[in-house]
């Protein structure tokens, strides 16, 4: 019997499937937490980006709730895909920092080897855990006491080798959004042991799972928040390899299309899939936003010439989406009794999306400073950039 073809889905309709599961087409009546479980994590590099993220997804969010819920120590920031810093629920963290550890080694292994020649990486751990779990500490202030052990040694790569090597968390009130802090760092199980609040509603307890098992069931979350998406685009996300022989054994359990590339792409059976006409509203997201992060072929999300306008290697920039693409980047200032937006789209925009973007806009000045002035400005129209 000849299989059928897989079914080949453009880039406009990949890119209204994704926002539909990052909660963007229509702003989600979730929970907080259960939003961010959903969405399995977002960026945290810098303690803002995940405000804005669920300001973007949720109707009537309130950056109070996130707060409350770091300081509950029901949601916390820690290293996970890519070696990157995201803020997640206290249980996703559990699972997904062991998971990702081979991402943390291969980091430690490639970025820090030659500055740790002669440095024993388990004596290391073993002295850096006791320290932070004395009292969290600073990279500096880690740094320095791990000096005192290896003396020959530069304390900020002693200090990042225990950042791949433990599971650091960052703890409040670093990433409170009315309150400041240094980004001071103890281990997962001494934060969680301190005075956790309970959630409300608790889960049913599972059984505890393989490594193989736990992460196919992660890669199954991950088409849900993000897909359809391809091995490659899985690996993307979380920056481990070898996805290949994960994926494999879950065919049974998923349906499969094509890119206009020809590039296999994996589904649950039950995802929705809009209609890629389907209307996208204006949204405001943060700097490294995992919708723009998570996929190794970023065109259902932002057009190729566009791509280098809006993330580098070590640079991030705000964007802003209209009718379901990435049109251009923004900023924000406050200070002297005014908080400024200011918007630079890559292409003009019609009358009708000049307000749509205002009125987006306005919010999201609501909610960074709701006793200032507000003002939304736009820069220069940013010149095409040549491909190729």
């Amino acid at each position: 019997m000849t299989q059928r073809p897989a079914p080949v889905l453009t880039a406009r309709a990949l890119g209204r499937a994704t926002l539909e599961r990052q909660l963007l087409l229509r702003r989600s009546e979730l929970p907080v937490l259960d939003a961010v479980e959903w969405l399995l994590g977002l960026q945290a590099q810098s303690p803002r980006p995940p405000y804005h993220a669920l300001a973007a997804r949720l109707a009537g969010f309130r950056p109070e709730e996130l707060s409350g819920l770091l300081e509950a120590r029901q949601a916390v920031r820690i290293s996970l895909m890519r070696s990157t810093i995201h803020l997640v629920s206290a249980r996703d963290a559990r699972l997904l920092r062991p998971l990702t550890q081979p991402v943390h080694d291969r980091v430690l292994h490639g970025n820090f080897a030659k500055q740790l020649v002669g440095v024993d990486l388990d004596r290391l751990a073993t002295v850096a855990r006791a320290l932070v779990d004395e009292r969290p500490l600073t990279f500096k202030e880690l740094g320095e006491r791990l000096q005192e052990e290896w003396p020959e040694h530069d304390r900020q790569p002693l200090a990042l080798a225990a950042r791949q090597l433990l599971p650091l968390v960052q703890v409040t009130p670093r990433a409170l959004w009315d309150r400041a802090g240094q980004a001071a760092h103890t281990t997962l199980d001494t934060w969680l042991a301190r005075d956790q609040t309970p959630r409300q509603e608790p889960q049913e307890p599972q059984e505890p799972q393989e490594p193989s098992d736990a992460l196919a069931a992660v890669l199954l979350r991950y088409l849900a928040a993000f897909g359809p998406a391809s091995v490659k685009d899985m690996q993307t996300w979380c920056g481990l390899t070898r996805l290949r022989e994960v994926v494999d054994p879950l065919r049974p359990r998923l349906r499969t299309f094509r890119d206009e590339n020809g590039v296999e792409l994996f589904d649950l059976p039950d995802a929705p899939l809009p209609d890629p006409d389907t209307e996208a509203p204006v949204r405001f997201l943060p700097e490294y936003d995992n919708v723009a992060l998570s996929h190794a072929d970023r065109s259902r999300i932002i057009a190729p010439e566009w791509q280098g306008r809006t993330w580098g290697p070590n640079a991030g920039y705000r964007a802003f989406l209209v009718d379901g693409g990435i049109r251009g980047l923004w900023s924000l200032d406050t200070g002297g009794g005014t908080a400024r937006l200011t918007v630079e789209p890559f292409t003009p925009l019609t009358r009708t999306e000049r307000t749509a973007l205002e009125d987006e806009a306005a919010g999201v000045l609501r909610m960074t400073d709701p006793d200032a002035g507000h003002d939304i400005r736009y820069g220069q129209v940013a010149p095409r950039r040549k491909t190729g």
